[in-house]
């Protein structure tokens, strides 16, 4: 069965490792998406020994840089200041010893035409290649953001699914708040998802509430869990520790078989 993760950051990490023994969880660490963190080298290196010596739980994860990452960019030096971000990502990953990293693709349906989504795919293919190539031991996850439908990312990982260390990370709660209903997306995606984040929502933003808060039908996605993610990791991906608890025990109580709380 594959492993539950919660979110995390450095500041209320005694909160995290309480949860993470209590439930047998593992981390997705937050900290270094920030790109003030990943301009501030002195911040970075302490941050990433702070994660070294509290120590991490195995099949832990890592979300990676993504504000304004766009590989595609007509800009060159938004493309190269991406590419620096998602390879300071990477060498962070190694220093901790996560098992994956996450990016999103970043495509703008307002963007969205053929020359726009012919060059997405194709750049995005062509950046990623590369750290895949780079971190073989590393899994880099693609997250459906501001997706509005499953084609460009399956298209994407159509290409990348030839290497054993690429993966999609499948965003529910995104998905969720799409105008393509959630069959769909499971149907496009499911030949490439390794990883995937859950919260929940009112089905119209993206608000990161506990499970169980929201609208989201939670029977639904874990039918689709069992026949079709059995294996994936799943992120609770809600940051503060008390929805945390909250999340954990809706799945508990509505779902025991998927969660294997320490005695």
């Amino acid at each position: 069965m594959g492993q539950f993760l919660i979110v995390t950051h450095a500041k209320d990490i005694d909160a995290y490792k309480e949860i993470a023994k209590e439930y047998n969880v593992g981390f997705e660490v937050n900290d270094f998406y920030n790109p003030s963190v990943l301009e501030d080298t002195e911040e970075m290196n302490r941050l990433i020994e702070f994660y070294q010596e509290q120590g991490m739980p195995v099949g832990s994860t890592m979300h990676g840089a993504f504000f304004d990452t766009v590989v595609f960019s007509y800009d060159p030096r938004i493309r190269e200041i991406s590419e620096l971000r998602m390879e300071q990502s990477m060498k962070i990953a190694v220093r901790l010893g996560v098992k994956g990293v996450v990016f999103h693709t970043n495509i703008s349906p307002v963007l969205s035409g053929v020359e726009y989504d012919r060059r997405a795919i194709e750049m995005t293919v062509e950046y990623m290649e590369c750290l895949l190539k780079r971190y073989p031991d590393t899994q880099i996850y693609l997250e459906n953001m501001f997706d509005t439908d499953p084609e460009l990312l399956a298209a994407i990982s159509e290409k990348l699914c030839i290497y054993d260390n690429y993966g999609v990370c499948f965003d529910y709660a995104h998905a969720s708040i799409s105008s393509t209903p959630i069959p769909v997306w499971v149907e496009a995606l499911v030949p490439y998802i390794k990883h995937i984040h859950i919260n929940d929502n009112n089905l119209k933003r993206d608000q990161h509430l506990a499970i169980g808060d929201g609208e989201i039908d939670w029977e639904q996605f874990m039918e689709y869990k069992r026949q079709y993610f059995e294996n994936c990791s799943v992120v609770i991906e809600t940051t503060f520790p008390e929805n945390q608890r909250r999340s954990l025990r809706y799945l508990e109580q509505n779902f025991a078989d998927m969660i294997q709380r320490r005695d």
